[in-house]
């Protein structure tokens, strides 16, 4: 039985979207970032960066969001979102989801936060940088697909598509949007098509970028 903490929207929510298209147990525990839960004395002795989400998973806490897909990933092999370690396409894949993190979600952030290294008043700078390096990934990621796709691996659906489509959703309220480059629209459609993706935002409360 896994325990997830979570908001909704949140980087949680690739985490939560796995464990539905696993069909795996679990539980979800609701922590409401509005009253500052993710900064308790009880929730940073399970994620000390007080950050959401929080995997527990055989009774220990895990945290970092790409982390815990590749983890779920691999933990539940059956699925067949993880190459196995000798596939030929294993590196790809860990390549993808490193580059997701590190171009994408790292930058985002200081979309919403850009207070986290900076006064507020050059707020603006921030943002407008972190448009023009994610905008600049979304041109990679759609030239990429475009030459190989439909997924990130080619013909092969994995992991790292989940979490290319969170990050897409992120960005709905940016001046341009992920789903905005074709490629990248005709991937978001594909898995927001899944049943897993109803019964993820059904549960979360979600109704934007349906």
């Amino acid at each position: 039985m896994y325990s997830l903490y979570y908001s909704p929207g949140a980087a949680s929510l690739v985490v939560h979207w796995l464990l539905i298209e696993f069909d795996v147990p679990h539980e979800l525990r609701l922590v409401d970032t509005q009253a500052r839960q993710h900064k308790s004395d009880d929730y940073l002795a399970l994620n000390p960066n007080g950050l959401v989400p929080t995997l527990v998973a055989d009774g220990k806490p895990l945290y970092e969001a790409a982390a815990l897909v590749l983890h779920l990933a691999d933990r539940h092999a059956e699925s067949g979102l993880a190459p196995a370690l000798d596939s030929p396409l294993r590196g790809p894949y860990l390549q993808w989801m490193l580059n997701l993190a590190n171009t994408v979600q790292s930058p985002m952030r200081l979309w919403w936060y850009p207070g986290d290294i900076i006064d507020d008043s050059n707020a603006d700078e921030i943002r407008e940088g972190t448009r023009r390096r994610v905008e600049a990934a979304w041109d990679r990621l759609d030239a990429h697909r475009a030459a190989n796709g439909p997924y990130l691996l080619g013909d092969r659906l994995s992991a790292a598509d989940f979490y290319l489509a969170m990050l897409m959703r992120w960005t709905r309220n940016m001046p341009r949007p992920g789903h905005d480059w074709p490629h990248l629209a005709a991937l978001a459609q594909a898995l927001k098509a899944r049943p897993s993706f109803k019964t993820l935002y059904e549960r979360e409360g979600l109704t934007d970028w349906a």
